[in-house]
């Protein structure tokens, strides 16, 4: 059973280029940004070649075109980009969105005037980034408090945004069965499996009926079978091993079948968001359900609060990664089940997704979210920096350290098109 996304909308007014050459998660976490374009014209998205399929798949009323922008090196890759370019290049667009900050993003934004781009552009042979992403940027200095989902992230850059509770279905658990995402691409983001077997087997519970699908990537198979053998005699029977057997259309065709979809950060997580898909995900590490959780309402994030997280993946850990401890704590386990806990432990909150005008945003379900109201504030202010209504700021003082001083000289707010 495949569930119905979010659909075309009608109107051909004017042409958009979307330049989104990331990874999975990344695609599917353009759909706000796309839908809103599709209400205004004809959306084109260029992704490296190996994510057409894809993109085709999650988004039929855009046409998709391909790049080699991974896995390929040397002199080599000039060829195959030209002869990629060639379509692209037939068409004029109105306005293009580099999405990315890589060097082949920018040499492709030198294809085009550089006042119809957006994002990532050259100007007379220097890089320039618009004042949106560069604020995006700055609010990773203090990630607790600050950041934007990257959902609203992307769809903010759109003159007339669509409302955020039509970019996703909300999660209904309309399916059957469990899905079990081995990894996400970091290790320390990921569970082993001596630490996930508990999870499946609550989770499991939590649903009460149906198969247990393991999803991933071939090299996440030995992972899968030791997973199986950590997890009760009584559920091994119930395991199907998909792991490094599905297609792109087998992977929207089994997620869109699914009860509930257990996972890391992964870009299946996004997926099933995608589809309305429950999500019970874990984030640990790196991981931090404000700028990465999956989109929509009904989502559930197992949000690992430990005094340092989230942290830099690109760093070694000083604590042996610490947070992966919490994730095996009875109190949690039980809620994860679905059954009431009297005390819910501490280092972790299972903060739930909603929408408010900005975008998506978590609150906890369970556990505590100490930056909470702070959080809420910068919401306030960054809604008024994008240029559309947004939620109350709380009491809470807004510590605007992440503005700078030619943010109050010159009008920045997106709306504003200051960067026309």
């Amino acid at each position: 059973m495949q569930r119905e996304a979010a659909g075309t909308l009608p109107g051909p007014r004017a042409r958009y280029l979307v330049i989104q050459l990331a990874r999975f998660g990344d695609l599917i976490q353009t759909k706000r940004l796309l839908v809103s374009l599709m209400a205004c014209g004809e959306v084109h998205l260029l992704v490296d070649r190996s994510l057409t399929a894809l993109a085709r798949l999650a988004f039929p009323g855009v046409r998709v075109h391909g790049i080699s922008a991974h896995g390929t090196h040397g002199p080599a890759i000039l060829g195959l980009v030209h002869d990629d370019l060639q379509e692209l290049q037939a068409h004029q667009f109105h306005r293009i969105y580099n999405l990315n900050y890589s060097g082949l993003n920018f040499a492709l934004a030198s294809l085009f005037p550089v006042d119809q781009v957006r994002g990532y552009r050259l100007a007379h042979g220097q890089r320039v980034v618009d004042a949106w992403p560069a604020q995006v940027m700055r609010w990773t200095k203090v990630r607790t408090t600050r950041g934007l989902n990257l959902v609203d992230v992307w769809g903010l850059y759109a003159d007339q945004p669509v409302e955020p509770e039509r970019v996703n279905p909300a999660a209904s658990a309309g399916g059957i069965g469990l899905g079990v995402v081995m990894a996400g691409q970091n290790a320390r983001r990921s569970l082993p499996p001596r630490l996930l077997a508990p999870l499946v087997h609550a989770a499991s519970k939590r649903i009460g009926h149906g198969p247990i699908l393991f999803l991933g990537a071939g090299a996440e198979r030995r992972a899968a079978a030791e997973l199986r053998a950590a997890l009760p005699g009584s559920l091994r029977g119930a395991v199907r091993d998909l792991v490094g057997k599905t297609s792109w259309a087998d992977l929207f065709e089994v997620v869109g079948g699914l009860g509930l979809l257990l996972s890391p950060d992964t870009g299946t997580m996004h997926l099933a968001a995608h589809l309305g898909v429950p999500v019970m995900a874990f984030f640990l590490s790196s991981a931090w359900c404000h700028e990465t959780g999956p989109y929509g309402t009904g989502h559930l994030v197992l949000q690992a609060m430990a005094t340092c997280a989230p942290c830099l993946e690109t760093g070694s850990c000083p604590n042996g990664v610490l947070c992966r401890n919490v994730f095996s704590e009875p109190g949690l386990l039980r809620y994860v089940s679905g059954q009431d806990v009297a005390q819910f432990p501490p280092h972790v909150a299972a903060m739930a997704s909603t929408v408010d005008s900005l975008g998506v945003c978590f609150r906890p379900d369970a556990g505590i979210d100490p930056f909470m109201e702070e959080r809420q504030s910068f919401r306030a202010a960054v809604a008024r920096i994008a240029g559309i209504p947004g939620p109350a700021p709380c009491s809470v003082p807004l510590d605007e350290s992440w503005i700078q001083e030619r943010d109050w000289m010159l009008p920045q707010t997106l709306r504003g098109r200051a960067n026309e």
